[in-house]
């Protein structure tokens, strides 16, 4: 059996950046007219987790595309698998899509329409993997999360883009030095935390990528392509000069709203607290200890609008 060193060694080996090379050429430009996003508070458009604007209204507006939006905070893939008091995707993202493209909803199903997905954040965390859970695995959230694209094919949709989990080992909550924040306030081995997110992320991300690249072939149509979002948010914590354009010092291991709270205190007080203001919050990749910055997110809308006008994009890998 190996360990989950050598776990973790095979999946960076698998997950080597995904830049389309010469393989399928995914969008035609002018291609798409709508993008339908799923996933959980990296997307969200009603509880913005980045304390402006979220990447899909951005990438919408630079795309000038219609933008259908149905992530929601907290979401897991499935309630049944990792369970979260929040609206998951399989059993409350969907419903609700299927219902507003159902008779009498608001959307028009169109095969040349681009579904997204960037889920997996709360599925590998704390309170789901990261902590235990007995009744799941990364096994089954990957393979959960690959049954989206399945699920919308036999809806009529044929234009998917898989947006991969981020390095969560390099957020404020799950780095090796980290603070008790309104997130966890439990003891814990940072340490310990930090590597295993490593693992969890690095081998969740590969075997999405594995999984993908034996559905693609099955599915006669559709366009599928894997937006390398762990590679991006590596490359932002790396160089974050090509990237942030704050007035404050450029800062990849603080967040513009930094709360400080005491072993065991209740998340409802507010802790100690410095927040950012103004043109300073664009010198940050955090916005908070778990979720990015606006202007993160403004990067991640202009890739992604690169993708939806059939440009090319080198975080982006068609599969089919």
């Amino acid at each position: 059996m190996l360990s989950l060193s050598s776990l973790a060694l095979v999946a960076s080996l698998l997950l080597a950046p995904v830049v389309d090379a010469g393989g399928p050429v995914g969008l035609r430009p002018k291609q798409i007219k709508n993008l339908v996003t799923f996933g959980d508070s990296y997307t969200d458009t009603v509880i913005v987790s980045n304390g402006g604007t979220q990447w899909p209204v951005y990438a919408s507006g630079f795309a000038k595309v219609n933008l259908f939006p149905f992530a929601r905070s907290g979401a897991t893939c499935s309630n049944n698998i990792t369970f979260r008091p929040f609206p998951s995707l399989f059993e409350s993202q969907l419903p609700a899509y299927f219902q507003a493209s159902g008779r009498g909803g608001n959307i028009k199903v169109k095969p040349e329409e681009t579904y997204t997905l960037w889920l997996g954040t709360n599925d590998v965390g704390s309170n789901a993997l990261l902590t235990g859970n007995d009744n799941a695995s990364l096994v089954d959230v990957t393979t959960c999360m690959v049954n989206w694209v399945k699920t919308l094919y036999q809806s009529g949709a044929r234009n998917f883009l898989f947006q991969n989990m981020i390095p969560l080992q390099n957020v404020p909550l799950y780095a090796p030095v980290s603070h008790f924040s309104r997130y966890w306030t439990a003891q814990r081995n940072s340490t310990e935390w930090s590597v295993f997110m490593t693992e969890l992320v690095l081998s969740g991300n590969a075997l999405t990528k594995l999984m993908l690249e034996a559905l693609a072939p099955s599915l006669k149509g559709a366009h599928i392509g894997i937006f390398d979002s762990h590679s991006l948010f590596a490359d932002m914590f790396a160089h974050p000069e090509r990237y942030l354009n704050g007035t404050a010092p450029l800062n990849v291991n603080g967040a513009v709203q930094t709360c400080v709270f005491e072993l065991n205190e209740s998340t409802s007080d507010t802790g100690n607290c410095t927040i950012a203001q103004g043109t300073d919050r664009d010198s940050f990749l955090w916005f908070d200890e778990l979720h990015p910055s606006e202007q993160a997110d403004r990067i991640v809308a202009r890739e992604i609008a690169q993708v939806i006008e059939g440009k090319p994009n080198q975080w982006t890998r068609w599969l089919s």
